[in-house]
């Protein structure tokens, strides 16, 4: 009687226990891919070529207007980074637009902050900064993309805060007209503002977006922003295998406008030393 009242009282407990017991919630991971494709204005120096110069030179640097990116999320971060591939034309990297393209991206929306690796000409840098707080006009328009019913929302940033990491030679002369009479630096050169147009979806409810877009109430599936479209291509939410969602940590610590400062002061010693050489 005490063998079966002791083995009694013992499943009762297993029981309970069973009952009882809740298992940890899965946690919330997905995986978005984007593609992202850019037109390039020739101005002047286009103007003066043909329709097949034209053709020729679009597909030459077919490597750097079109792009395939991958968007790694959980609730509260994000780590996006571009899918390498070879240049179309000759079979290898591109060199010289590596030295401007967009490193691996950490955001982490709750903390408000971003971690982007970044390396020019060899050297690693860690950018850390704060997040840029994006005004988002939300609209009622709505469209389907892919199984997702998405809405759409506009905001107007600064084109700094969209290519810190990025250089024009046209940039450069802009700056350097913005100096005063005496050849110090002086004034700044206008802000420019780029119209942002972005497709997100409630279904899945995190504030998460490729590249510098976050903050509205679901995954941002399309973002329009000046010159470059990126489209959301396939989304899988809490693949079987787990991502790694991990802020990058190797290389110098810098802001962003602090790189970018960098990267202006290399370019115009680059510049300098070339015409030294030429009038020699």
């Amino acid at each position: 009687m005490k063998v079966f009242g002791f083995m009694g009282v013992l499943g009762a407990a297993l029981a309970f226990l069973i009952m009882s017991y809740t298992p940890p919630p899965q946690e919330f991971q997905g995986k978005a891919v984007y593609f992202a494709k850019s037109t390039m204005e020739l101005g002047r120096w286009g103007a003066r070529m043909s329709e097949a110069q034209k053709k020729e030179v679009q597909a030459r640097l077919k490597n750097r207007l079109e792009k395939s990116y991958v968007l790694n999320f959980n609730r509260e971060a994000s780590v996006f980074y571009e899918e390498d591939k070879l240049d179309a034309m000759s079979g290898a990297t591109d060199s010289w637009g590596k030295n401007f393209a967009r490193g691996k991206q950490y955001k982490n929306v709750k903390e408000n902050s971003l971690v982007q690796s970044q390396e020019f000409y060899g050297k690693k840098f860690l950018v850390e900064d704060e997040l840029y707080r994006i005004d988002w006009k939300m609209g009622e328009e709505s469209k389907q993309i892919g199984q997702y019913m998405c809405f759409k929302a506009m905001a107007t940033i600064p084109y700094e805060e969209l290519k810190w990491f990025d250089f024009s030679w046209g940039e450069l002369r802009n700056r350097e007209r913005a100096k005063d009479s005496t050849g110090n630096a002086g004034g700044e050169p206008e802000v420019e503002m780029i119209l942002v147009e972005a497709w997100y979806t409630p279904q899945i409810p995190v504030s998460h977006g490729p590249a510098e877009f976050y903050g509205l109430p679901g995954l941002i599936l399309e973002v329009s922003a000046g010159q470059t479209v990126m489209l959301c291509s396939e989304v899988v939410m809490n693949p079987a295998e787990k991502i790694k969602i991990e802020a990058p940590d190797k290389g110098k610590s810098i802001t962003k406008m602090d790189y970018k400062a960098t990267i202006i002061e290399k370019m115009q010693e680059m510049r300098d030393n070339r015409g030294r050489r030429r009038s020699r």
